[in-house]
């Protein structure tokens, strides 16, 4: 049996040819191959003319094998485009999914109520070849809405902002604050509330006037006269005053002289806010050494009345005795009442006269009324502690230098002898 076998295998070893043995193909063969290959594909067609077209004929011919080559070639931009497309298709039919889930839930937009012939209706539309029309698109938001087509969308109401309550009695119900700064916080109509309860009178441009001038009086110079001065700025700040304006009224508050002053210098602020003076005031004004000579003559031998009145005179240019100046910034018992080392008028005129004045631009006519009023009602207290010595309500220390002892003088005794 072993020796049947192995004339088997023998015999068919001798029958099968003889192959060659595998070589690996070398790149200059797999080229030969690819060439043959192109060759046999480019066979049927006509050879390409890659050169610019001379002819209408070669125009047309370019034409269709561009064609050619664009239905062989695979259109890449529309496989790398696909799969980009599908994901954007998902992602709707997910989203789509979510807001019906969600639409869905109880307590959330209620579903709306669609009409028994909603079928009807959209056949209608889809038989349409232009597509519905404005009015149709409306009518089908309200049908959505759950409102019929007839309908008007409700219009927005406007909210009416409540009106602002006028203050009452009751709401002011404290007693010891200022009415000036209840004015300046809520309101003149709370302050005004608040001086009828306390007895206080309102004071307009007439009441002031009334309170700070005695009518049918004297319109003359008297003993005792008030004086005011307005300024204005000069120099590279406008930190210099100069004259713009001086006022005197006489014992009565009645208005004896007042002129505005042709500035000497370049103004550069004229204080408009405070001292009510403007260019057209002082472009024409009076002279300053005839206002300074006026004023001197006026105030020669009598009693000056004012309010912090050093500057008035500095700005004049002018000098006036101290026993004859009554300065109501520095009388004690107005400081005491106010509680203030140097009061404003401001301030003296409110608490004291019960009046206004400064209330936005300053009048100088005003202001030394205003002083001079103040000066009559403590008249003869204050001319008393005059006689007294007391200037200003107060005994005033007259400070002196010291003296120095005299050096005795040594005479020269007899029978000395001096050396030399």
């Amino acid at each position: 049996m072993a020796e049947s076998t192995s004339k088997k295998s023998e015999s068919a070893v001798k029958s099968a040819p003889s192959q060659p043995p595998s070589k690996k193909k070398t790149s200059k063969e797999k080229r030969k191959k690819f060439m043959k290959a192109q060759k046999k594909k480019t066979e049927g067609t006509e050879k390409l003319n890659w050169g610019p077209p001379q002819d209408a004929q070669q125009f047309s011919s370019n034409w269709k094998t561009l064609l050619e080559i664009m239905k062989s070639t695979p259109d890449v931009k529309s496989k790398q485009m696909g799969p980009e497309k599908t994901n954007s298709k998902v992602k709707k039919e997910n989203f789509q999914k979510k807001a019906g889930k969600a639409i869905s839930k109880p307590g959330l937009i209620p579903e709306p109520k669609i009409p028994q012939n909603h079928g009807k209706t959209d056949a209608l539309e889809n038989k349409k070849v232009g597509g519905p029309s404005k009015t149709e698109h409306k009518a089908k938001k309200r049908k959505v809405n759950g409102l019929p087509e007839n309908s008007k969308p409700a219009t927005k109401k406007r909210v009416e902002e409540p009106a602002e309550k006028k203050p009452t009695e009751a709401d002011l119900w404290f007693d010891d604050v200022d009415p000036d700064d209840i004015e300046t916080a809520v309101g003149q109509e709370a302050a005004d509330i608040v001086r009828r309860r306390k007895g206080v009178r309102t004071t307009d441009a007439q009441s002031t006037e009334s309170a700070l001038v005695k009518e049918h009086s004297f319109e003359g110079v008297t003993r005792a006269v008030a004086m005011d001065c307005e300024m204005v700025g000069v120099g590279p700040d406008g930190e210099e005053n100069i004259l713009a304006r001086c006022s005197l009224v006489n014992q009565f508050g009645k208005c004896i002289y007042d002129k505005f002053v042709r500035p000497t210098e370049k103004v550069t602020d004229y204080r408009t806010a405070v001292s009510g003076i403007r260019p057209e005031d002082i472009s024409e004004g009076e002279n300053f050494k005839q206002v300074q000579k006026e004023v001197a003559n006026i105030l020669e031998g009598r009693i000056l009345v004012g309010h912090a009145i050093h500057n008035d005179l500095r700005v004049l240019l002018l000098d006036h005795p101290k026993k004859k100046i009554r300065d109501t910034q520095k009388y004690k018992p107005f400081r005491k009442l106010v509680r203030s080392g140097r009061p404003a008028l401001k301030v003296l005129s409110r608490e004291i006269l019960n009046v206004r004045v400064q209330q936005g631009e300053h009048s100088s006519v005003q202001d030394a009324q205003a002083t001079m009023r103040l000066y009559t009602m403590v008249k003869k207290d204050w001319e008393k502690a005059v006689k007294e010595g007391k200037l200003h309500g107060v005994a005033e220390k007259i400070l002196r230098k010291p003296r120095t002892p005299k050096k005795k003088k040594t005479a020269a005794q007899p029978n000395t002898v001096i050396a030399l």
